[in-house]
């Protein structure tokens, strides 16, 4: 009985995912068309997104910092800290550091596009 539940869970969630992404851009699709019909400028939702470029450049330093975190976290559980709390300290301290490097890129980058 147990060993059904992980694979259900798994099947489950992400039909979940898929769902609340396809009804999102349903909503998505139908919000522009009550837009247009009512004589708003389309342009207007365009601004209200983030570009893409973004989203990749925060994942990707998000990911870079987990992964030097990690690396941190082993060394310093070789060196004798306390395992649990050295991955968890450095997972957090690096991904933070990642999240942050990205947030300040793409203020250079919102700046430099205003001038």
């Amino acid at each position: 009985m147990e060993d059904i539940l992980v694979p259900l869970g798994v099947f489950l969630m992400s039909f979940g995912i898929v769902y609340v992404i396809v009804t999102a851009r349903n909503r998505e699709k139908m919000a522009l068309m009550n837009l247009i019909e009512k004589g708003g400028d389309p342009k207007l939702l365009d601004s209200m997104k983030r570009s893409s470029k973004g989203g990749i450049l925060k994942w990707g330093l998000l990911l870079v910092g987990v992964g030097l975190g990690i690396l941190c976290a082993s060394l310093l559980a070789e060196a004798g800290m306390n395992e649990p709390a050295s991955y968890f300290s450095m997972i957090c301290l690096f991904g933070g550091a990642g999240l942050l490097l990205a947030y300040r890129i793409e203020l250079k980058t919102e700046n430099r596009k205003e001038e």
